[in-house]
């Protein structure tokens, strides 16, 4: 298993993060353990979760496994969904943020939870009151270092700005969904987190199960799966492309004697500015599979047929801006500085 910093902190985290939304929900007690007992045999150390998965479920059955071994291990959490009924049992209150790191702090029975999450955007708060928040916890303990979920690129960059300026603790991370049928944080987030030195932690590498190999291309609903009870597969942001891009995913996969999901997992981590990918398990054989995506690399003309295959169209302004930078670029070249007048 390879390590990885998370953006300009010192802090290391496996490539592959295990994600826990199954936890309590697909997966019951007995099966979530083994999934993360066999994540940590594999060299895991960083585990994703979430106040909202299984309404909390999740979290408790984390608190209850991770006896004896939280120290070495780095967990992630997150807020914004509703937890209740009150007015302020969700969103990014400093209300609710306070309230909800208490609440999960104890359902994982721990002091401290290394990074915390701004889960979505809430566009009643204003950024400064959930960013002093955030700030805060960090410096009561309870949090370790923070990240953010989901904002566009405009607000994760005034979000870091405005930690700056107040010289509070600012995000290290951002965790945005991304796999060869959405790469669109490549336009702007990604410069974004490069500028800033945000790591970049996505979820949904598979795009939620499309990308797993039981499909085929054209094919959307698959008798045993979620999706043949109408589950939505996000397809609205999925890319034009997406049955060439599995067709290709599947070809590779064949090439390469691995399953379609290793493939399309070890995509995602040969991308340069990305820290470490979180899959997520319904059972130990699921899990297996998927980790056995770490530890080895692409070959490079298979990278570069995904990376083809799957490349975002260009648009404004970067389908326009080129040709004035080439223009920019070749000004020198004029008659007056030839040797030859």
């Amino acid at each position: 298993m390879e390590y990885r910093k998370v953006g300009r902190s010192g802090l290391k985290v496996s490539e592959i993060c295990l994600g826990t939304m199954t936890f309590g929900a697909d997966a019951d007690e007995k099966e979530s353990r083994k999934i993360l007992n066999l994540a940590i045999d594999a060299g895991v150390n960083f585990i994703d979760c979430a106040d909202v998965y299984a309404g909390g479920q999740s979290e408790r059955i984390l608190g209850n496994a991770l006896k004896g071994r939280r120290k070495d291990l780095i967990i992630s959490s997150k807020c914004f969904n509703p937890m209740g009924t009150s007015p302020n049992d969700g969103g990014l209150s400093r209300a609710h943020i306070m309230q909800a790191v208490e609440d999960s702090l104890a359902r994982l029975q721990t002091d401290y939870i290394d990074i915390y999450y701004l889960h979505h955007v809430d566009k009643d708060t204003p950024l400064d009151e959930m960013l002093r928040a955030m700030h805060d916890l960090v410096e009561q303990g309870k949090v370790r270092y923070i990240g953010c979920s989901n904002f566009e690129g405009w607000r994760l960059l005034e979000s870091v700005w405005i930690s700056d300026s107040h010289q509070w603790n600012r995000f290290i991370c951002y965790q945005p969904q991304y796999n060869l049928l959405v790469r669109d944080i490549e336009q702007d987030i990604v410069p974004v987190c490069q500028l800033k030195g945000l790591g970049i932690i996505p979820y949904s590498p598979l795009a939620n199960g499309f990308l797993t190999g039981k499909y085929k291309p054209g094919q959307r609903s698959l008798k045993g799966t979620r999706s043949a009870d109408n589950w939505n597969f996000y397809q609205d942001v999925w890319s034009q492309q997406a049955d060439e891009i599995l067709k290709a995913l599947l070809d590779a996969a064949k090439e390469l004697n691995r399953t379609p999901a290793q493939v399309a997992i070890r995509w995602v981590l040969e991308q340069p500015m990305l820290t470490s990918a979180i899959i997520g398990a319904r059972n130990t054989d699921q899990a297996r599979d998927n980790l056995l995506a770490g530890g080895w690399h692409l070959p490079k003309p298979i990278l570069d047929r995904l990376d083809t295959i799957s490349a975002l169209p260009l648009r404004y302004p970067r389908n326009t801006e080129p040709f004035y930078e080439n223009r920019r670029q070749n000004g020198v070249k004029m008659p007056s500085f030839s040797p030859d007048v």
